[in-house]
C-alpha cells in the first residue's frame, strides 16, 4: 500500500497538468477530458472521472483518493502546445515514456513560449485585414487603409491587454481605434468604403476558435462549457460592436 498512493497521486497530478495546459491553450472540453482519461488508463487507472469547464478542472478516480481541483485563470490560443500534449499522451499510452519523463516534458511545455514575435502577429493581422476586405467584396483602393487600420487595431489590443487584464476593455479600445482610423481614411479621401474597411480590420479580433469550440462542446453535450465559451465570445462581439458603434454614432 505504501507504493500505491504516491504512484496514484503522481498520475492524478500528471493528468491535471496535461489538462491545464490544453485548456489554457484553447483545446475543446471533450479533448481535454479524453486526453486525461487516456493518460490515467495507460498508467493503470482505468476508472477516472473528470469535469472540465473553461475556468477549472476537477479530476478524481474510483477509491479513497480525494478529487483534486485546478483553477484556470488565463486562457489563450496556442494549438501547437495542444499538439505537443497530445503527442505526449500517445507516447504514454504506447509505453514509450515514464511518468517522470512525461512530467518533465509537460513542465517544459508549460513554461515555453511558442508564440510568434509581436511584430509578426501585427503584420499578420494587418495583411489578413486587407485580405478580408477583398473577401467581403471591397475595393482594391481600400486595401492599404484596411491593412493599416487592422495593424493599428491589433497593436492597440496587444498593448492595452498587457496593461489591463480585462479583454473586454482592450477589445473595445481596439475596435474604437479601428473605427477612428477607418473614418479618417475615408474623410481624407484615401479610403472609399467605410463599412468594408471596418469589417476587414476587426476580423483579426473576432473569436473564431472560441465560437467553434463553443458549438463543438454544445454538440458533444458539454452544455456548461459550451455556454460559458459562447458567453465569452458574445462579450468579445459586444466589445467590438460597441467600439465601432461609438465612432459611427459621433461621426
Amino acid at each position: 500500500m505504501e507504493n500505491k498512493f504516491p504512484q496514484t497521486f503522481e498520475v492524478i497530478d500528471l493528468c491535471l497538468l496535461a489538462g491545464k495546459i490544453m485548456l489554457q491553450c484553447g483545446a475543446e472540453t471533450y479533448r481535454v477530458e479524453d486526453t486525461m482519461t487516456r493518460i490515467a488508463s495507460a498508467l493503470g487507472i482505468p476508472h477516472s472521472h473528470s469535469y472540465v469547464v473553461p475556468t477549472g478542472i476537477i479530476f478524481s478516480i474510483d477509491g479513497t483518493e480525494p478529487a483534486k481541483l485546478i483553477r484556470i485563470s488565463e486562457r489563450t490560443t496556442d494549438l501547437y502546445k495542444v499538439t505537443l500534449v497530445n503527442g505526449i499522451s500517445r507516447k504514454i499510452s504506447s509505453g514509450e515514456i515514464s511518468i517522470q519523463e512525461a512530467f518533465k516534458k509537460l513542465n517544459d511545455i508549460e513554461k515555453a513560449d511558442y508564440s510568434f514575435p509581436i511584430y509578426q502577429q501585427i503584420l499578420a493581422a494587418a495583411v489578413s485585414s486587407g485580405c478580408f476586405l477583398l473577401m467581403f467584396l471591397g475595393q482594391w483602393k481600400d486595401f492599404v487603409p484596411a491593412l493599416i487600420t487592422g495593424g493599428l487595431g491589433f497593436s492597440c489590443f496587444i498593448y492595452i491587454h498587457r496593461l489591463v487584464k480585462i479583454k473586454f476593455f482592450s477589445e473595445f479600445l481596439a475596435a474604437l481605434v479601428i473605427g477612428l482610423s477607418a473614418y479618417l481614411f475615408v474623410e481624407t479621401g484615401i479610403g472609399v468604403q467605410l463599412d468594408k474597411i471596418i469589417i476587414g480590420s476587426v476580423m483579426p479580433l473576432v473569436p473564431g476558435l472560441l465560437i467553434t469550440n463553443a458549438v463543438r462542446d454544445l454538440m458533444a453535450g458539454h452544455l456548461i462549457a459550451g455556454l460559458s465559451k459562447g458567453a465569452e465570445a458574445f462579450l468579445t462581439a459586444c466589445a467590438i460592436g460597441t467600439g465601432v458603434a461609438v465612432v459611427v454614432a459621433f461621426y
